[in-house]
């Protein structure tokens, strides 16, 4: 908000996201009326699986180039600017590479906004098997003692499992052009 980066996600009437339309402008890049009440709880929830599921795609994707041998600042290098690139992909790689897990949203909080997601889904019927993978990946990692750390730590969860720590070479920028 500090920023005006926000992307706020509105339910409600037109005439009072008109009105306060100026607010949103200043606190985010983006303000979208999704629909009547609750249709912006709504939206945060999608939103909330969408980020969730990408962390824990990055860290899965990181984890297995690293004990392929594969560097994987290379990896992510190579990744960016195809389709598999994405805000989620720019802001978590560089921190898992870098072991920087000061939380920018804590698996805490994570967990209880994934929580949300999964009660609404099972109000309206609605199974996400994913979702619930990754709120148990949370929940071990929170387990582990680790709730405070940002989401990005989703990656030690991964890690764990393979024996592996994901970290940056010190070669890594020698390589950055195409080898075709």
């Amino acid at each position: 908000a500090i920023k005006g980066s926000l992307s706020i996600m509105v339910g409600g009437a037109q005439e009072d996201f008109d009105e306060l339309l100026p607010v949103f402008k200043a606190m985010g890049s983006s303000a979208v009326l999704t629909g009547g009440s609750g249709a912006g709880s709504v939206t945060k929830l999608a939103n909330q699986i969408i980020v969730h599921l990408n962390i824990a795609a990055v860290a899965e994707a990181l984890v297995m180039a690293t004990k392929a041998g594969v560097d994987p600042e290379l990896v992510y290098k190579a990744i960016r600017g195809g389709l598999a690139g994405s805000t989620v992909l720019d802001a978590k790689a560089p921190m898992m590479m870098d072991r920087q897990f000061d939380p920018g949203g804590s698996l805490n909080i994570c967990t209880k906004d994934i929580g949300n997601v999964l009660e609404t889904s099972h109000r309206i019927g609605v199974p996400l098997p994913l979702t619930a993978g990754v709120m148990e990946i949370m929940l071990a990692l929170k387990a582990d003692g680790m709730g405070d750390l940002d989401h990005g730590a989703i990656v030690r969860f991964y890690e764990k499992l393979a024996h592996v720590e994901v970290k940056r070479h010190s070669c890594s920028g020698s390589a950055e052009h195409s080898g075709a």
